[in-house]
């Protein structure tokens, strides 16, 4: 083993000690395990942990690794978004509503690694129903940044992207539905991956907008991200939207040789939209992503400028979807089957008035009465139609982009983290923070989020790669090229250190 901490370590080099019985999962786990005791006091990056049924997993593992048939994620420790139905634990989605419901059975990705041999230390902190930018609409309070505990790590999936910043987890799971797994791996310093929609099932992932929640990855690299992603991926039949293609393996395809060592992306070409680089981004961003374009160039790849014209409509487009979809799928919470029921009601309307008064927050009711409003009787044609005119509008500015260019690339946020509560009075210009994310959402496509630098107050800023339908394994190449040259992904905040 390297001098590097084991909390530090890639998954790589965890899953090497791991088979040559350098350590086992139960020890690694509670390295982990003992983080989380010291730091999560600092950062509320967990809703729940689980240290005994974690190390039953781990012992399981080992077991597992004794008898040969170890597989690359086999002992090594994760936490799931609390927004995964995990078995026999609490499941809340960072709501009161939910703050009871112990889920029944598995999500698919859950099921997936666990069937990998991975080991679930516990359920990350988020948004509340995966509803904010910021993670500050939990129930159970803010997640910490932990390059600045006084700023917030992005949301939805802020605690999944701050325990894998703090070292608390190698690699956590998350849900993009508008930007939600890219900007908090931006600005927490960490590599965050949202795959083609319908490439990962969402059964059992708690839904927010059913036509663009996407399950991801966190990691610390691309190879980590590629080895959880390639585990999570397949085909579901219980999920509607599941794609039946063949399972890819991500991280194979990173360890290949370039056939220009000196230029590993020779041959690549990356599309520049003008939308992306106008007013609006920092100066601190600006000159990280243009710092992060000259090593791109420097690795051989080649760069044009592309147009997406309707990207400057996606952020109005998206939030009357998202809206409208969250206050369809947020019906059930009713009162009635599980969740949060009001403790006096004089009525069963007045139990539903009441029940979902109490158990929904202010940002998830602000979400349903917009949403309900744009499906009214009046309003449809107005707007809910008019958005979805939109989003096939977005979609075809993609593909002709994608007719130019392999990838595109841009910064992910147009702002580092800001302070906690610094937007909590402004929805809106908190909504406006996705505005480079939102659009890949609504044409379905991947996008990655990767370090590449960080602005003048020292908060990390992250460069944002999408690809066309299928496209991970470019993402994830081009990242990890990038990564190789450069140490950004390496350095972690002082609190973790």
């Amino acid at each position: 083993m390297s001098n590097t901490p084991l909390f530090d370590a890639s998954v790589s080099v965890l899953r090497r000690a791991l088979d040559a019985k350098e350590i086992s999962s139960a020890e690694l786990t509670n390295v982990f395990l003992d983080r989380i005791a010291a730091l999560e006091p600092r950062l509320n990056a967990f809703v729940t942990v689980e240290r005994e049924e974690a190390l039953a997993d781990a012992r399981a593992a080992d077991a597992r690794i004794a008898r040969g048939e170890a597989g690359p994620l086999t002992g090594i420790a994760l936490a799931h978004k609390d927004v995964f139905c995990t078995r026999g634990m609490l499941t809340s989605c960072g709501s009161k509503m939910l703050s009871n419901f112990v889920s029944p059975y598995d999500a698919h990705v859950v099921t997936r690694l666990k069937e990998a041999g991975a080991v679930c230390l516990g359920k990350a902190n988020m948004d509340e129903f995966a509803m904010g930018s910021s993670t500050e609409s939990s129930f159970y309070g803010p997640t910490k940044n932990p390059w600045a505990t006084g700023r917030v790590p992005g949301g939805s999936s802020g605690g999944s992207a701050a325990a894998v910043a703090a070292r608390l987890v190698p690699l956590a799971t998350g849900t993009d539905t508008g930007g939600s797994i890219r900007q908090p791996a931006s600005f927490c310093n960490v590599t965050g991956i949202k795959p083609t929609y319908g490439l990962v099932s969402r059964y059992g992932l708690v839904a927010y907008a059913s036509s663009l929640d996407q399950a991801g990855a966190f990691g610390k690299s691309a190879e980590d991200c590629a080895l959880l992603l390639g585990a999570m991926t397949g085909f579901d039949k219980r999920d509607s939207t599941s794609l039946e293609r063949p399972v890819e393996n991500y991280a194979a395809a990173l360890a290949a040789p370039a056939a220009d060592a000196a230029r590993p992306l020779a041959g690549l070409s990356i599309g520049l939209p003008r939308e992306f680089f106008g007013a609006g981004m920092t100066d601190g961003i600006r000159q990280a992503v243009d710092a992060a374009l000259v090593q791109y160039r420097a690795l051989g790849a080649t760069m044009r400028e592309v147009d997406l014209p309707n990207a400057k409509l996606a952020i109005p487009a998206y939030y009357v979807l998202a809206m409208a979809e969250a206050s369809s799928n947020l019906s059930r919470f009713d009162g009635v089957r599980y969740g949060h029921r009001a403790a006096e009601y004089d009525d069963l309307f007045d139990m539903y008035r009441k029940s979902r008064s109490e158990g929904f927050g202010d940002e998830v009711k602000r979400r349903i009465l917009v949403g309900t409003y744009v499906l009214s009787h009046g309003y449809y044609d107005a707007y809910y139609l008019q958005a979805q005119k939109l989003r096939r509008l977005i979609a075809e500015d993609f593909r002709r982009a994608f007719g130019e260019c392999d990838l595109i690339v841009g910064p992910t946020s147009p702002v580092t983290a800001w302070a906690l509560g610094a937007m909590r009075d402004d929805p809106v210009q908190m909504y406006l923070a996705d505005i480079y994310t939102t659009p890949v959402n609504l044409a379905g496509l991947p996008g990655l989020s990767h370090p590449c630098g960080f602005d003048g107050d020292g908060l990390p800023v992250g460069l944002q790669l999408i690809g066309n339908y299928f496209s991970e394994s470019v993402l994830l190449n081009a990242a990890h090229r990038f990564q190789q040259a450069t140490d950004w992904h390496v350095r972690c905040p002082e609190l973790a250190a």
